[in-house]
C-alpha cells in the first residue's frame, strides 16, 4: 500500500502564471499537503526559501526577472552540501539541453506542461517520501553520532580515572621507597619537577615532558630491595655495601618490567640508567655518552642536585651555588655537557630553584 502524504511537508511553488499556481494548489491540497507556499514573483523565492525552510520546491523555468536556472544557481547556495531537498522542475521546454542544464544546476525531477494532475501527485509523493527518508537517516545518524560522543566521553573519563589511580599508586610506591631515607618523602616529587624542567627547557615535546615528570619519582623504586643497615648507614660504605647500593637500579628495573604501560616503561629506564655516567664508569651497565636514554642522563642531574642540597644521614646540606659548581665540573665526566649547561642557564636565570628546593 502506497504511504499516507507527509502532511507537515512545506513545499514551496514558484511559478509566474497565477493558472499553474492554482491548478497547483488544488491538486497538493487535495493530496493531503495543506502546507504550501506560493508566489509568482521569482525575486521573492530565496526569502521565502529562508523563511519556510521547505522540504520540496516546485520551480518554473521560464519566468521574468529571475529564470529558474538563476534560482537553482542561488538555492545551491542556499542548501548545505549534505543536505537532501528535492527540487521539481516545472517546464514548456523539455528538449534535452534544457534537462541537462537543469540537472546540472540542482534539479532533481521533471514536470513537462502542461501537466497531468496525476503525474504531479505522483512525483510529489516520491520526492517528498524520499526527503522524509533522508530527514529520518539524518536524525538516526545524528542520535547514533551522540550516543558515540557519549560513549566516547565515557571511556575518556574512566581512561582518565584509571590513568590517575596509576599515576596516584605509582606515587605512593615511589615515596613508599624514599620514605626509607627520606623524612620528608619529597625527593622523588622534587626530582621530578626538576627533570621536567630540564627536558622542556631542551625542548622536548610536552608529552615527554611529562612523562618524564610523572616516571622520575620512581627513580629509585629499587631501594625496595636495600637492606636498612646498608640504605641507612652513617657512616662510609664499605665496597661489598657499595656493591650491594648499587644493584638498586637494577631492582628497580625489573620491579618496572613487564608492563604495556607507557609511563611505566620510561619509569624502568629511569630507574636502570640514572647511575650510568657520561664517561661510562657508571653503573649497572657502563654506558656512555648518548648510549645513556636521555631521561637517564636528565634524571641524574636531577637527582644528584638535590641529593647535595638536602640533608642524608652520611652529609649535611649543600648550598644551591656549591651544587651547581660541583655539577658543572662533573660536566663530560659524570653528566652530559648539554644537560649541565641548559641546568646551569636555568638556575642563573632563577628558574630552578624554587622547584629544586620546594
Amino acid at each position: 500500500m502506497r504511504q499516507p502524504p507527509w502532511r507537515d511537508a512545506r513545499i514551496l511553488v514558484i511559478d509566474d502564471e497565477p493558472p499553474n499556481i492554482a491548478i497547483l494548489e488544488h491538486v497538493l491540497r487535495s493530496a493531503g499537503y495543506p502546507a504550501l507556499i506560493t508566489t509568482t514573483d521569482p525575486r521573492q523565492a530565496v526569502d521565502l526559501f529562508r523563511k519556510h525552510d521547505p522540504d520540496l520546491i516546485l520551480l518554473d523555468l521560464k519566468m521574468p526577472h529571475l529564470d529558474g536556472h538563476e534560482l537553482l544557481a542561488r538555492f545551491k547556495q542556499e542548501i548545505p552540501a549534505e543536505t537532501y531537498l528535492p527540487i521539481l522542475v516545472l517546464t514548456s521546454d523539455a528538449t534535452p539541453d534544457a534537462r541537462r542544464r537543469a540537472l546540472a544546476g540542482g534539479a532533481q525531477d521533471f514536470l513537462t506542461k502542461p501537466f497531468s494532475p496525476l503525474e504531479v501527485r505522483l512525483r510529489v509523493e516520491n520526492l517528498v517520501e524520499t526527503r522524509r527518508l533522508h530527514r529520518a537517516l539524518a536524525r538516526q545518524n545524528a542520535e547514533l553520532e551522540e550516543r558515540v560522543r557519549e560513549r566516547t566521553a565515557q571511556l575518556t573519563r574512566r581512561a582518565m580515572e584509571l590513568e590517575q589511580v596509576r599515576i596516584e599508586i605509582l606515587e605512593r610506591l615511589a615515596r613508599a621507597a624514599e620514605f626509607r631515607d627520606d623524612a620528608t618523602g619529597l625527593h622523588t616529587r622534587r626530582v621530578g619537577r626538576v627533570a621536567a624542567q630540564l627536558m622542556d627547557a631542551m625542548g622536548r615535546p610536552s608529552v615527554e615532558v611529562e612523562s618524564v615528570e610523572r616516571a622520575a619519582p620512581l627513580h629509585d623504586i629499587g631501594k625496595i630491595g636495600i637492606p636498612d643497615s646498608v640504605l641507612l648507614k652513617s657512616g662510609r660504605l664499605s665496597q661489598d655495601e657499595f656493591a650491594v647500593i648499587k644493584t638498586h637500579t637494577v631492582i628497580g628495573g625489573q620491579i618496572l618490567s613487564g608492563s604495556d604501560v607507557p609511563l611505566l616503561a620510561v619509569g624502568r629506564e629511569i630507574a636502570l640508567n640514572h647511575h650510568e655516567r657520561w664517561d661510562g664508569a657508571g653503573y649497572p651497565a657502563g654506558l656512555a655518552g648518548d648510549a645513556i636514554p636521555l631521561t637517564g642522563r636528565v634524571v641524574a642531574v636531577a637527582d644528584v642536585f638535590d641529593a647535595l642540597t638536602h640533608p642524608r644521614p652520611y652529609k649535611p646540606a649543600w648550598t644551591p651555588k656549591d651544587a651547581l659548581t660541583e655539577i658543572q665540573d662533573q660536566a663530560g665526566r659524570q653528566f652530559d655537557p648539554d644537560i649541565v649547561r641548559t641546568f646551569a642557564a636555568l638556575f642563573r636565570e632563577g628558574r630552578l630553584t624554587e622547584r629544586a628546593l620546594a
